[in-house]
């Protein structure tokens, strides 16, 4: 999924506002943290996602698991990746 720049400022924008809905700390990407982002994008779309470890390998985390979910990497800012994927059922 493509997004555009005036989208990304767009979703950055209402994701300030967002807890981060998952952490990925010790024991890494697991596919039980994979499964709970991907639920968590169906149920809103817009989440944010905290690193409490792998902080240097996080822009490559996040790649990972866009891909993994299907849904788009908004952003990076800091240690919290931001992702997209919109719900056909509720889309924006």
């Amino acid at each position: 999924m493509e997004l555009t720049s005036k989208r990304r400022a767009e979703l950055k924008a209402k994701a300030h506002e967002l807890d981060p809905v998952a952490h990925i700390g010790k024991f890494g990407l697991t596919p039980e943290s994979l499964t709970h982002i991907d639920k968590a994008l169906t149920d809103h779309q817009l989440i944010k996602v905290k690193f409490l470890g792998f902080k240097e390998t996080r822009k490559e985390l996040s790649e990972e698991i866009a891909g993994a979910t299907s849904s788009a990497l908004v952003d990076v800012i800091g240690n919290v990746a931001i992702f997209y994927r919109e719900n056909a059922e509720t889309s924006e």
